[in-house]
């Protein structure tokens, strides 16, 4: 079985993939009202998305996360899932969602075999989360968690770690203190729940992260007994820490004050099919390129039909994308400048590069 290192020696075994930058809800630090969706021609058909997940595979990606945009708005979502799953070499296939439509496809993405789940809420306090997110979908979000708690899945919930005192005098009081409400998901439900900080990616510069080392030392004084959680969670760079009585585990990524470079394991592919070896650079490859060799784009706004639909492991094909996949690999970065914002290249908001 083949095993991927970039120039540093860095095992590189996992992909996200974003397989849309269509979303349903409107977050002001991602995704605000007139941010647009680009042509439907441009973004990657599902047998695209397999012949790279069919490459990926044979160089060493053994796990697979599914993320948007808002992966479930696309209507063959969970049958990509089971496409993906049944790759040889992939060992684990998991989805970030934003939860509102996830209750809707719980039944076929655990048909579809996925692996976990991650859904990502910054709050439980419902006038806050409508003015992050433009919707009151709080309630819909919070059944969706405790359907997929009964299910044989693991469930983690991501928290963006920022100050929102900051939006506006209204939410101060909301904004302060809003992580406690967060922790004690995880002694209610069987849930990993995750803070994230805040990278200074598109519309993400607007906003202030929380420092987690000072997020930690709060957490610390409030819950005395919290201690290092040595187990497996997952696939990523997440420090997971233990509650006595919780039944799930707290998770710390720091990527701006608990930098984890030296460690990344990861690659990324956007909705249109750019192969990123770095969020924080605009360098990479476009298997769009590969994938449309000799296609123009047709006049008229659509779907777009992939000739190679029904071969995705086409010999030729597969031989071109493992030459642009190795070159992106090894010219992956040997860490982010996050901590300074003027060096950073990529200029697309996050909705166009995928979460």
């Amino acid at each position: 079985m083949s095993n991927m290192k970039d120039a540093l020696g860095r095992t590189i075994d996992y992909m996200r993939i974003s397989i849309t930058d269509r979303c349903n809800l409107r977050c002001k630090y991602c995704m605000p009202y007139g941010v647009e969706c680009v042509p439907r021609w441009d973004i990657l058909s599902l047998e695209e998305i397999q012949a790279v997940g069919i490459c990926a595979a044979g160089l060493g990606i053994r796990h697979i996360k599914v993320t948007g945009g808002e992966p479930l708005v696309r209507r063959d979502c969970c049958q990509l899932v089971k496409q993906l799953k049944s790759i040889p070499g992939i060992e684990k296939v998991t989805i970030t969602t934003n939860g509102v439509l996830l209750e809707r496809y719980l039944d076929d993405l655990a048909e579809a075999g996925i692996d976990g789940i991650n859904i990502s809420l910054d709050t439980l306090d419902r006038d806050l989360y409508q003015r992050i997110t433009g919707t009151d979908a709080l309630g819909t979000v919070m059944e969706a968690v405790r359907r997929a708690c009964a299910m044989p899945v693991s469930v983690k919930i991501n928290a963006v770690s920022i100050d929102f005192s900051q939006m506006d005098k209204e939410q101060r009081e909301a904004g302060q203190g809003g992580w406690r409400q967060m922790v004690e998901l995880a002694r209610e439900y069987p849930v990993d729940v995750r803070f994230i900080e805040m990278m200074p990616i598109g519309y993400g510069k607007n906003f202030k992260t929380i420092n987690h080392q000072e997020l930690l030392e709060e957490m610390m004084r409030a819950y005395p007994d919290m201690e290092e959680d040595d187990r497996v969670h997952g696939f990523g760079p997440a420090v997971y820490y233990r509650i006595p009585g919780f039944k799930g585990s707290i998770g710390l990524i720091s990527a701006i004050h608990g930098k984890f470079c030296s460690d990344c394991n990861r690659v990324r592919l956007t909705s249109q099919g750019y192969l990123k070896p770095c969020l924080c650079y605009e360098d990479g490859v476009d298997l769009r390129r590969i994938l449309r060799k000799g296609q123009e784009r047709p006049e008229e706004e659509g779907h777009y039909r992939w000739p190679y639909a029904g071969c995705p492991s086409d010999e030729g094909l597969q031989r071109e994308l493992r030459k642009a996949m190795e070159q992106a690999v090894l010219c992956k970065p040997a860490a982010h400048c996050f901590e300074r914002p003027g060096q950073i290249t990529e200029a697309h908001n996050m909705i166009a590069i995928g979460g």
